[in-house]
């Protein structure tokens, strides 16, 4: 059976001499793994289709729900070249790939996710250190995932609160948190949590409007990279490396 879809190229994996296992985010059918026979060789009819971040249309063979189909036809809509160019975009863009990745099981088909992936990776090309689109990222992959962290009050009580427990997922109120555990927190500022309240209710086309200060994507960054950590149960290899650079 032959199938068409739109891909971003996450990684490859080499097999054998020359051929790779190719791990695409598609619109149709999520994160997949394709076989790619030979794209290694200098005369490769994929070209430089599978660098990572590629926005390609491909053609795939195989059964329906197939683990690996075989990959036969890759054309480029858009290479995004300077993200693999500019260490620092590439490390940003590799960062949401791979937390995407570990949060967004295979074949679970995503189309909001691809296009707001996609916006991602036109906008960190004009600027890779808009700092407010990764953030923006991180709230709309949570929420798809079901990952979301609950900043709107207290849940146990509903009442007000600022200190994010990552067990919980959420805030508590003083009066909620049981003395005899030690829940692990992060205190929040008012703002931050008004700006995640925004930028979780608006829609990813109107977030342009939104301007927030550094300091408050900054502390928002922070708590939200400690919540996946948590939920992850490890640390991001990609996060691991940026913090070792800085």
């Amino acid at each position: 059976m032959r199938f068409r879809t739109e891909g971003i190229v996450f990684k490859g994996l080499p097999f054998g001499e020359a051929d790779m296992i190719m791990t695409i985010f598609t619109r149709h059918r999520g994160f997949i793994r394709a076989f790619a026979k030979s794209p290694r060789k200098t005369k490769s009819r994929f070209g430089s289709a599978l660098e990572p971040f590629s926005h390609i249309n491909m053609t795939l063979w195989g059964k329906e729900n197939a683990e690996l189909p075989k990959l036969i036809q890759a054309d480029i809509v858009h290479p995004f070249q300077k993200l693999r160019e500019e260490l620092n975009c590439f490390l940003r863009m590799m960062e949401i790939f791979e937390m995407t990745f570990m949060f967004i099981p295979e074949h679970d088909r995503q189309d909001g996710l691809f296009d707001i992936l996609l916006d991602t990776l036109m906008l960190q090309e004009v600027d890779c250190l808009n700092a407010k689109v990764i953030l923006c990222y991180k709230i709309k992959m949570l929420s798809a995932a079901g990952f979301m962290p609950r900043l709107s009050g207290c849940a146990r009580c509903a009442g007000m609160g600022r200190r994010f427990y990552f067990r919980e997922g959420s805030i508590l109120c003083d009066g909620c948190v049981d003395r005899n555990n030690s829940l692990e927190g992060f205190e929040l500022s008012v703002g931050a949590i008004k700006l995640f309240e925004t930028l979780r209710l608006w829609e990813w086309g109107k977030l342009s409007r939104v301007v927030p200060s550094n300091v408050l994507i900054d502390e928002l960054n922070r708590m939200l990279n400690l919540h996946i950590r948590y939920r992850l149960e490890k640390r991001l290899k990609t996060r691991e490396f940026i913090e070792h650079l800085t």
